[in-house]
């Protein structure tokens, strides 16, 4: 199913909705946990049957959703045809129908309150330092490029923010340095570090570890493995 373009989804008229990075996003304010479920439930109904559901997220007072294609279409300059996260036709009508069961539910939308975190990196050698990344922040290979053309880094469930490379001349001092701090479980700390390293990264302070274990990339990015430490390793 094609992408739809900024227009198109802004002549869709929903009023509930967002469109933030890739996808179109919503939240509901609701009484208690008891009425989140409920209108998770009649949503999920919905998303049965059209063969689509969104990402869910739900907290005290609010239901955060999020719709996005993975099968979205997108044709280059030349017409090559690539798969990616999108928003299509098949979002746009799901969001219709979830506006409604929301009313259905008495419930409000609040969608000023939406948002989405993304991180990027300035860098001319994108494919180099993409593996690392991709190990770094969620231990699969298969991150890198994942409903992209490019090199971005987007983990499938959704856990982490999506990291995209910027260009950059290959002698440009980065016009700015950051590090993201990655928290983990303790039982797979020490697999996670070394996936990245097996990517191709260092290790460049492991003096807090197993709690702080600082790895870098091959141009020096820095991110932090973070965990707590378990009871016993407190006393």
């Amino acid at each position: 199913m094609d992408m739809l373009t900024g227009d198109a989804i802004a002549q869709a008229r929903l009023a509930d909705w967002r469109k933030l990075a890739q996808g179109l996003h919503a939240r509901y304010v609701v009484a208690d946990f008891a009425a989140g479920i409920r209108f998770l439930a009649a949503v999920g109904e919905a998303g049965d049957a059209v063969g689509h559901h969104p990402m869910v997220s739900m907290g005290r007072g609010y239901v955060d959703l999020e719709l996005v294609s993975d099968d979205a279409v997108y044709r280059d300059d030349e017409g090559t045809e690539h798969v990616v996260q999108w928003v299509t036709q098949q979002d746009v009508d799901l969001a219709r129908r979830i506006t409604e069961i929301a009313a259905d539910h008495d419930l409000t939308a609040d969608p000023a309150s939406v948002s989405v975190i993304e991180l990027g990196l300035d860098t001319a050698s994108s494919a180099t330092i993409a593996p690392v990344w991709a190990a770094l922040l969620t231990g699969s290979a298969e991150s890198q490029g994942h409903g992209s053309p490019s090199d971005e880094i987007r983990d499938a469930t959704g856990r982490i923010p999506n990291l995209w490379f910027g260009d950059a001349d290959e002698h440009e001092s980065p016009r700015q340095r950051f590090h993201v701090e990655v928290y983990v479980a303790p039982e797979v700390a020490e697999q996670r570090v070394a996936a990245a390293l097996a990517a191709g990264g260092t290790v460049v302070d492991d003096s807090e570890a197993p709690s702080l274990v600082v790895v870098a990339d091959q141009e020096g990015n820095r991110g932090v493995v973070c965990v707590a430490a378990p009871p016993a390793a407190q006393d």
